[in-house]
């Protein structure tokens, strides 16, 4: 019964962690294409104008 507590707990944990890598990640790149892009963007604009 410990062990199968222990276990399950266990499993948590690892979820818990890899769901706060993933949920990170996702945050960062959401903001890095929302930032970048429309950078981009205006970088480019300004070079092709004369």
């Amino acid at each position: 019964m410990f062990v199968l507590r222990f276990v399950d707990d266990l499993a948590g944990a690892i979820f818990d962690v890899f769901k706060f890598i993933i949920r990170s990640l996702s945050y960062l790149l959401a903001g890095m294409i929302i930032v970048a892009i429309p950078m981009y963007l205006i970088v480019w604009l300004v070079g092709v104008l004369p």
